[in-house]
């Protein structure tokens, strides 16, 4: 796919999301709201796995992760003593590879005592992570490409959102590999605890588009496994060079209070034969076996 036709790509998925009209489908007219598959319930934690550093998978130390008033907030009330690097993710069970994500976050409070000064304002979603049963106890972060959020600190100083972080991963940007860990996007500084609409395009192991409040802020290609940062992994799970074409997606958890709701997907991969019952004109990657006729 050139970038011509990426470009197009964008502007029709961005219209998908926001258009509440009707399309038809074999024949049936189908709100277009449907297309989308809610990953959060609002009420538990069902269908989602924590994995936080120096605990073992599916402790959800402290109640790091919890649910109130239909949104997932992370709050560290419970911890005893200092932060102590508990990083933590809270993992969506269902791995994917092409896709559109959409949510929302705001950052409330302070960051809990001990905790870096770079995670103050600072939070993410991970997509094509690792597993996190493939994760030993003390592995600090998954390897993962993270979609970085941020919110303004000091008045007059830009801190965009919608970053590109790389823990155990490297990205091909403006042409080629980019040594550096994080990326910055585009988009505008956010202050305070407004909330923020978040949304990701990625299309399996080739180009990934941030998205923020509505604006296309930045795009990257070949997601692969590399670089530095995560630490005490199991080295058969890190082979560098292998590009990711899916993955996990998970919120993250690194100190900083934060709120997250409104959390879904459109599933970009699927039967793309106009014959078949649960064809989408909307899929990108064809999957002949999910045909049904």
């Amino acid at each position: 796919m050139n970038t011509t036709l990426y470009i197009v790509f964008i502007i029709f998925a961005l219209s998908f999301t926001n258009c509440a009209t009707t399309k038809t489908i074999q024949g049936t007219a189908v709100d277009q709201n449907t297309e989308w598959e809610t990953l959060f319930n609002g009420k538990d934690l069902t269908n989602w796995t924590t994995k936080i550093h120096h605990y073992a998978v599916g402790d959800n130390h402290g109640e790091t992760f919890r649910v109130n008033n239909n949104m997932i907030e992370v709050r560290y009330d419970q911890y005893e003593g200092d932060f102590d690097d508990r990083y933590g993710h809270l993992y969506y069970d269902k791995p994917y590879s092409y896709y559109h994500f959409s949510m929302e976050y705001r950052f409330v409070g302070e960051v809990h005592p001990g905790a870096p000064s770079f995670v103050v304002k600072n939070s993410g979603v991970m997509f094509h992570s690792q597993d996190p049963r493939t994760m030993p106890v003390e592995q600090d972060w998954p390897i993962s490409v993270e979609m970085q959020f941020l919110a303004g600190i000091t008045e007059g100083v830009d801190r965009p959102t919608g970053n590109m972080c790389s823990p155990g991963t490297d990205v091909v940007y403006e042409g080629q590999i980019d040594p550096r860990h994080c990326i910055s996007s585009t988009s505008d500084t956010y202050y305070g605890d407004q909330w923020v609409t978040a949304e990701m395009i990625v299309l399996g192991d080739s180009l990934v588009t941030h998205i923020i409040n509505g604006d296309p802020v930045l795009s990257y290609t070949q997601p692969q496994m590399g670089g530095g940062v995560a630490q005490r992994f199991d080295p058969a799970i890190k082979i560098d060079g292998k590009l990711l074409s899916e993955g996990f997606i998970a919120l993250q958890s690194e100190g900083q209070p934060i709120d997250f709701r409104n959390i879904k997907i459109k599933n970009l991969k699927g039967c793309m034969d106009p014959k078949a019952s649960n064809y989408k004109s909307y899929y990108v990657k064809s999957d002949p076996s999910d045909c049904q006729y």
